[in-house]
């Protein structure tokens, strides 16, 4: 669970990305609530999501090598 601090940058980072994707829509998408729809899909899709998907695979990976990574006992002779 994010605690408040984390939740803050989280929400001023996806504020930053929306004006990002704002710049890059073009106008006419902008007119419909649909068209805005269909805009953040498509942003999602081929923008965020992968990214996202990316890194936490990423993420997954390394903490399942971690996990399987033997163990070094000391010996004691």
């Amino acid at each position: 669970m994010m605690n408040a601090q984390q939740t803050k940058r989280l929400q001023a980072c996806v504020q930053e990305i929306s004006e990002i994707l704002y710049q890059n829509t073009p106008p006419e998408d902008l007119t419909t609530l649909e068209g805005i729809e269909k805009a953040v899909r498509g942003h999602m899709l081929t923008e965020i999501s992968p990214r996202v998907g990316f890194f936490l695979s990423k993420q997954s990976q390394a903490q399942r090598k971690v996990k399987r990574a033997p163990s070094k006992a000391v010996s004691e002779n």
